[in-house]
C-alpha cells in the first residue's frame, strides 16, 4: 500500500480533567455569607446618604452637572492609566524583544489541527503548514466528527507530503464529535514531540511562525508561547475594525503581558506550549466555553512563564456580520468568566500564585468591571449632554479619546508594520465598535451569572482569500 494513503490506527486513552461540583450545603452557607455581607454594605451606604444629606446644598441640575465633571474626570484617569500603562510595557517589551535575540533551537515540533466542519478550508491551512520555513515537524489532523466533507479532504492529504526543506509526515486522527479540547488532547496524546503546536482548523500560519516561536523554549522556565493573530478575510468594515481590535486591542495588551512572562490568554488560532506544562496543567478541559483561556491559567498555576511572539502569525478568518462577530464575543466572554469563576480560589488568594492572582485580576476588570463603566459613562454622558447643556463638553470628551485611540492605533500599526488605512478606523472604534462589544459582554455577564444555558456557535466558513504569509 502506498505510504500517502495509508492511515496509521491508534487507541488513545484521553484526560478532560473536570470540576468537582460542591454540594447544596457548601452551596447555601456561601449564599448565605453573600447576603450578609450585601446587607451590610447596603446599610453602611445608607447610613453615609442620611448622615450626608442634610450638609447638601446643591439644587438636582447642579449636583448632575457636577457629579457629570467628576465622572468624566475619574472615567479618563482611568482609561489613561489603562492605556498609558500597556503602552509603557508594550514598550518595554518591544525593546527587551528587540535588543535580546534567541536563536539555535530548533526541536521537533507536532502541528496540531482540530477540525469540525473545515471541508472548505481545511485544504489552504495545510498547505501553509506544509510552506513553513522549518524542517523539523509533522503534522497531526484531528477530525472531530465532522458532518461536511472534512474527512475525505484530511484522507486525502495524509502520508509524507513534500515541504520546503522535504517531505512532512500527516497524520490523521478520526474521532466522534466531543469538543475542540478533546480534540486537541487527542492529538496531544498522539505526539511524540517535547513541543506542540495548537492551532485552529480555518488558519493559516506565517512561514517563520515556528522558528520565531519555538526558539524561547530554550529557556527552560517557559512553559508556553502565544502567537499573533491577524485578521485574514479584510476590506469590509466589520472584519477592519476587527484588524484594528487585534492590533491595538489584543496584541498590544499581550506584548504588555509578555515583558512579565505572563501573558492571560494563549490565542486558539496559534499557541506552542511545551508537552511537560500541558501535562502539568492536565491538559485541555471542556469544562468551559474558553478552552485556551483556562489552559493558560492552569500553566500558569504551575509557575511556568508565557511568552508572546509578535512575528508567530496566524491569519484567522473573522466574523462579517454583526450578528456573527455578537455570537463570538457572547461565547468568549462567557467562557472568560467560566475559567475565572474556575480559578476563583487563585484569585482571591495570591499566596498561591502572585503572577496568576495579577493575570485573574486583569482579566476579571476586563471581562466584568470595564464594560460595565464604560456602558454607563456613555449614557451617563449623553443624559447629561441632551438634558443639561454640556454637549460641548461631551464633544471635546470623545474628541479626546479619538486622539488616544488614533496615537495609539498609529504606534501599533508601526510596531506590527501594519496597514496604515486601519488607523482612520480609530475615529469610530471606542464609540461605535468597542461600545457594541461591551454591550454584548454585559447581557452575556447577566445571562453567566443567571445560569442560561448556552452551545457552542460555529462561525460559517466562506473560505477567505489566501492570506500573504
Amino acid at each position: 500500500m502506498n505510504i500517502k494513503q495509508k492511515i496509521k490506527q491508534t487507541s488513545l486513552t484521553l484526560q478532560n480533567t473536570q470540576t468537582t461540583k460542591s454540594t447544596a450545603a457548601d452551596k447555601k452557607k456561601r449564599i448565605f455569607k453573600r447576603l450578609i455581607r450585601s446587607g451590610l454594605m447596603s446599610l453602611l451606604m445608607i447610613i453615609i446618604i442620611v448622615v450626608s444629606l442634610p450638609f447638601t446644598v446643591l439644587s438636582y441640575g447642579s449636583l448632575v452637572e457636577y457629579s457629570t465633571l467628576v465622572s468624566l474626570f475619574i472615567f479618563l484617569i482611568v482609561l489613561l492609566f489603562r492605556y498609558f500603562g500597556i503602552l509603557i510595557m508594550a514598550y518595554l517589551y518591544i525593546t527587551q524583544y528587540t535588543f535580546n535575540p534567541k536563536t539555535g533551537f530548533f526541536p521537533f515540533v507536532s502541528i496540531i489541527v482540530p477540525v469540525y466542519n473545515e471541508g472548505k478550508v481545511i485544504k489552504d491551512s495545510i498547505k501553509s503548514l506544509l510552506n513553513l520555513d522549518y524542517s523539523n515537524y509533522e503534522i497531526i489532523i484531528v477530525n472531530d466528527g465532522s458532518k461536511d466533507n472534512t474527512l475525505e479532504v484530511a484522507k486525502s492529504l495524509v502520508g509524507l507530503q513534500p515541504g520546503r526543506y522535504g517531505d512532512v509526515k500527516i497524520s490523521l486522527i478520526n474521532k466522534p464529535n466531543g469538543g475542540k479540547a478533546k480534540a486537541l488532547n487527542a492529538g496531544i496524546h498522539f505526539s511524540k514531540a517535547e513541543i506542540v503546536l495548537c492551532m485552529d482548523g480555518d488558519s493559516q500560519l506565517s512561514e517563520d511562525s515556528i522558528r520565531m516561536a519555538v526558539r524561547h523554549f530554550s529557556d527552560p522556565e517557559i512553559g508556553a508561547v502565544a502567537g499573533n493573530v491577524k485578521v485574514m478575510n479584510r476590506k469590509k468594515l466589520f472584519t477592519d475594525l476587527q484588524a484594528l481590535e487585534y492590533i491595538e486591542g489584543l496584541n498590544m495588551a499581550r506584548a504588555a503581558q509578555s515583558y512579565m512572562k505572563l501573558v492571560n490568554i494563549i490565542p486558539g488560532p496559534i499557541g506552542l506550549f511545551r508537552k511537560r506544562a500541558i501535562e502539568d496543567a492536565g491538559y485541555y478541559s471542556s469544562d468551559t466555553f474558553a478552552e485556551d483561556a483556562d489552559l493558560t491559567l492552569k500553566i500558569l498555576a504551575h509557575n511556568w512563564k508565557i511568552y508572546y511572539e509578535p512575528r508567530a502569525i496566524s491569519y484567522t478568518e473573522a466574523p462579517e456580520k454583526l450578528q456573527q462577530l455578537l455570537k463570538q464575543r457572547y461565547r468568549w466572554t462567557r467562557g472568560i468568566l467560566q475559567a475565572i469563576r474556575k480559578h476563583k480560589k487563585i484569585l482571591i488568594n495570591p499566596t498561591i500564585n502572585f503572577g496568576d492572582t495579577f493575570i485573574l485580576w486583569t482579566m476579571f476588570y476586563e471581562a466584568l468591571l470595564w464594560p460595565a463603566m464604560n456602558i454607563f459613562s456613555n449614557l451617563f454622558f449623553i443624559f447629561a449632554a441632551l438634558f443639561y447643556g454640556l454637549s460641548s463638553l461631551l464633544f471635546f470628551w470623545w474628541a479626546a479619546l479619538a486622539l488616544l485611540d488614533m496615537v495609539t492605533a498609529l504606534y501599533c500599526i508601526a510596531v506590527e508594520k501594519e496597514e496604515f488605512r486601519l488607523v482612520p478606523y480609530a475615529l469610530i472604534y471606542r464609540m461605535f465598535f468597542v461600545l457594541t462589544i461591551d454591550i454584548c459582554k454585559a447581557m452575556s455577564t447577566v445571562e453567566e451569572f443567571l445560569g442560561f444555558e448556552m452551545t457552542w456557535g460555529k462561525l460559517e466558513r466562506i473560505g477567505a482569500p489566501e492570506a500573504s504569509v
